[in-house]
């Protein structure tokens, strides 16, 4: 069996439904149901079983010799949070709890790292496993650092020989796709543009405040979530494959290529306003980020990623112009 935490979040659920189309293990979640939006991500598909978070250590020993491997998606996702407790609880406490049980079990453990590790992008965003150059990232906020803290854990512990079989951490960029309504203000640009030109006729983007940046010049590193998916799913089956890995296209586009494409999905001639970025996110605000990729193509992944064009048409026509919008 396979377990799933965070399994009715975003990329959770996206994951999920990939696992249970392929019907090769039974899939459990692990997770709240605590919105309707939730719900609705794993409604369709055929989960052997949800797990609450809190009986989650329960139903690892009741299940230890049936546990084939963990994806471990749940954490405190929100980049505003500032109660460490909160913070540290999910996504430090709980990373490490797993690690230890898969490590003593052998079960095999992908989890979910995050961009937010590289910070600023001063010191680059290449996916180096040595300990030296993590230590030269410098998260920009409490979820950033929450995640580059495991990450650092993770690669120290693994070569001290405390590991399970198989360990990747994914440093997931700028993720867009279906099942994120639960997100709120958390939620992809897409969803955000996508309501502002159906109800506006307008896409409102950040002004730039960079002098090497025009106005909707900057830029993300915009993943389609199928990608994502995509890379976990071969990760789960080359079991030699350890390591943290970027997860994004390798190619930044700016915010103004992304309304454009929102635009296009819409047969709509673009019209982009401007306005300030708030002061107090301005100061730590990214203007650039960019996955190096050559890590995972070295491992032998070859797909080629989702173009932003082909991932937004998607998106916005087969999930958020319908009356379904859920995977």
């Amino acid at each position: 069996m396979i377990l799933v935490t965070g399994g009715a979040g975003f990329i959770g659920s996206n994951l999920v439904a990939a696992l249970c189309e392929r019907a090769s293990a039974p899939v459990y979640v692990c997770d709240w149901l605590d919105t309707p939006e939730k719900s609705r991500n794993i409604e369709k598909h055929a989960v052997a079983g949800i797990v609450p978070p809190e009986r989650l250590a329960d139903w690892l020993a009741e299940n230890a010799g049936g546990v084939d491997g963990i994806f471990h998606m749940g954490a405190s996702s929100s980049t505003v949070e500032r109660d460490p407790d909160i913070v540290l609880d999910n996504n430090l406490d709980l990373s490490l709890m797993l690690w230890r049980w898969c490590a003593k079990h052998g079960v095999r453990l992908i989890y979910a790292s995050s961009a937010a590790t590289y910070g600023g992008g001063e010191a680059g965003f290449d996916d180096d496993n040595d300990p030296a150059a993590l230590t030269k990232l410098k998260p920009l906020n409490l979820y950033g650092w929450s995640k580059h803290i495991f990450d650092m854990d993770a690669v120290m512990l693994a070569e001290a020989g405390i590991a399970p079989p198989q360990w990747a951490g994914m440093k997931f960029f700028n993720v867009y796709g279906p099942n994120e309504h639960h997100k709120g203000g958390q939620q992809s640009l897409v969803v955000q543009l996508h309501r502002q030109i159906r109800e506006t006729g307008r896409a409102r983007l950040f002004r730039s405040h960079h002098p090497a940046y025009p106005d909707g010049g900057q830029e993300r590193d915009f993943v389609w979530v199928g990608d994502c998916v995509d890379i976990m799913l071969w990760l789960n089956e080359n079991p030699s494959v350890s390591g943290l890995f970027n997860c994004g296209t390798g190619g930044a586009r700016s915010f103004a290529d992304l309304a454009r494409a929102c635009f296009a999905a819409l047969d709509q001639e673009p019209v982009i306003e401007f306005i300030d970025t708030p002061e107090h996110i301005r100061r730590h605000y990214q203007y650039h980020t960019q996955a190096r990729m050559d890590r995972i193509r070295a491992a032998g992944y070859r797909p080629a990623p989702t173009t932003l064009e082909d991932g937004v048409r998607r998106y916005i026509r087969d999930f958020l112009e319908t009356n379904d919008p859920y995977r």
